[in-house]
């Protein structure tokens, strides 16, 4: 028996009309040192129409993609509408990466029109000759484009595309498989490599962001976009918000914590999402200036890697703001899991769920596999690598083979962890990251956010170095607050009443930070380099 009911596609294109006609009334708007901007989802859905026209006029009339080396900003949201509505594919460059990196990745997506933000001109310009599918470079703002005059490109002006175009546009009937966005992963290894997200893997995506049981997304919500929207679209927080008809905030190049902060005071979010590193900057700026007054959020999304128990506990206790831990990856579009603890706990005993990285949202299946390949109990003490599958995950790389990411239909996510009766998921590593000491398990995540509870300390990392006895152990380097002194003597002392003692570092380094990849992960991968070049000045104890 056939079904009734109407066959519409899942769209980008839907989300935009949705938007526009039942929240045209909701706000973006954009942080600016001379004031804030405004514009209504009516005004950004009619710009977004008047850029499709434009893209047009550029040749934009398949499924070419189309890049943005943007900040967060309203000009990138209308990108986000226009282009995979329009049927081509929007590609956000990581502004972030290395020179190289760039390049390969244009190439790579085979961009043929970049929108270039004016304050990132230099930037681009020094990659921009060696993109050589690009030939139109948009530019938004009002900064000089002379940088680029050399690369040989044609380069319009943002405005000038807009001016004079339709604020109406007949968003074609695309198919819902086809691709609509593309991101690349930050490359900590090798070449980075590209996901494309399908108009339906991002509608639904979008949807299951507006659930209660995950982002808990709706119009009555004013959300503050940290998260970059190069770094997996965002978390997908602007197209639900458009979706739920969410207020947006955009903080544009202003990431520091002190416009932050000013940000949070004068428009009053009520939701935010970032990683780890970006909240403790925001934490430790409040404490050292007091006074401040950012209770009108209600929750932060916090994810990208393990959130350590003491950040949230410093946001509950001093803010009253309810942190929540997430999980995903570029190729999980990234929603995953969230750690919403089960009701009728004390508050206490909540905490032990919402350390974790959560249970999958709906849409999300996951598994535990050992390295023998065999499927692991949910138990929450059998390990292995975590699993996950599902409409909104990846089932390959573009243009690039990786059979070893991906397990008979199941994308391989290179977590370590558990996964209890409950359905919660505890992360304890990395697969990369994994410390085997002496044929035991250390869980560099967990010494890292046990290290990072203690009053003197502001960032911790944990990598496991070579050890003639052990095979490996822990290395810890720490950065401490300002005007602390503390010495490894002193910490291991402290980690001893809450570690297993095997697991106590000899190895300590004091550091002025712990280095971060482009998307404000600690970057491991230096570390463990400095200390086999000899970088570090590493105490070791007896």
């Amino acid at each position: 028996m056939r079904s009734t009911m109407q066959d519409v596609p899942l769209s980008i294109a839907s989300i935009v009309r949705h938007g526009q006609q039942v929240f045209g009334d909701s706000t973006i708007v954009t942080v600016g040192e001379g004031g804030n901007r405004r514009a209504s989802f009516a005004d950004v859905a009619g710009n977004a129409a008047r850029l499709a026209h434009g893209l047009r006029s550029l040749g934009i009339d398949g499924d070419q993609r189309v890049g943005t080396f943007m900040w967060n900003n309203q000009e990138h949201m209308e990108a986000y509408l226009a282009v995979p509505a329009m049927g081509a594919v929007l590609h956000t460059l990581n502004i972030r990466l290395f020179p190289d990196q760039d390049t390969y990745i244009a190439n790579h997506a085979e961009d043929q029109v970049v929108i270039v933000d004016s304050s990132l001109i230099r930037l681009l310009a020094r990659v921009l000759a060696d993109m050589t599918t690009v030939r139109t470079v948009v530019v938004t703002g009002a900064g000089a484009t002379a940088p680029l005059a050399d690369a040989g490109k044609e380069i319009v002006r943002y405005d000038d595309l807009l001016a004079g175009g339709s604020t109406s546009y007949e968003w074609p009937d695309v198919d819902e498989r086809s691709a609509a966005a593309m991101c690349y992963t930050s490359g900590t290894t090798g070449n980075p490599k590209g996901v494309s997200y399908s108009h339906r893997s991002m509608w639904l995506h979008s949807q299951a962001a507006t659930s209660t049981n995950s982002l808990a997304l709706s119009f009555e919500d004013i959300a503050l976009v940290i998260v970059p929207q190069f770094h997996a679209n965002a978390w997908g927080i602007p197209y639900a918000s458009f979706m739920a008809g969410a207020d947006l905030v955009m903080p544009d190049r202003f990431l520091q914590a002190e416009p932050l902060v000013r940000a949070i005071e004068a428009e009053k979010p009520t939701m935010s999402g970032a990683v780890p590193t970006i909240w403790n900057d925001i934490l430790n700026y409040l404490r050292a200036n007091p006074g401040h007054d950012i209770s009108s959020i209600k929750r932060i999304i916090c994810g990208g890697s393990a959130v350590p128990r003491a950040l949230m506990e410093a946001f509950h206790d001093d803010f009253g703001i309810r942190m929540i831990q997430a999980w995903g990856m570029t190729e999980t579009s990234p929603l995953g899991s969230v750690a919403r603890p089960p009701r009728g706990l004390s508050e206490e005993a909540e905490w032990d769920y919402r350390t974790t990285a959560g249970r999958f949202a709906f849409g999300v299946e996951g598994r535990i596999v050992d390295d023998g390949g065999e499927v692991q109990p949910r138990d929450g003490k059998a390990v292995g690598e975590l699993q996950v599958r599902g409409p909104w995950v990846a089932a390959a790389y573009n243009k690039d083979d990786d059979p070893e990411k991906f397990d008979n239909g199941w994308l391989r996510t290179g977590d370590v962890g558990t996964i209890d009766p409950r359905g919660y998921i505890t992360l304890t590593d990395r697969a990369k990251d994994v410390i085997k000491s002496g044929g035991e398990w250390i869980s560099s995540v967990e010494l890292e956010g046990t290290l990072m509870a203690h009053p003197a300390i502001r960032e911790a990392a944990v990598v496991g170095v070579p050890d003639d006895r052990w095979d490996e152990r822990p290395l810890a380097a720490v950065v401490l607050r300002e005007g602390e002194s503390v010495t490894p003597e002193d910490l291991c002392q402290w980690l001893s009443e809450r570690v297993a003692k095997w697991w106590l570092p000899e190895r300590w380094a004091f550091i002025d930070e712990v280095p971060k990849t482009s998307v404000g992960k600690f970057d491991k991968k230096v570390l463990r380099k400095s200390y086999a070049d000899g970088a570090l000045e590493v105490t070791t104890l007896s």
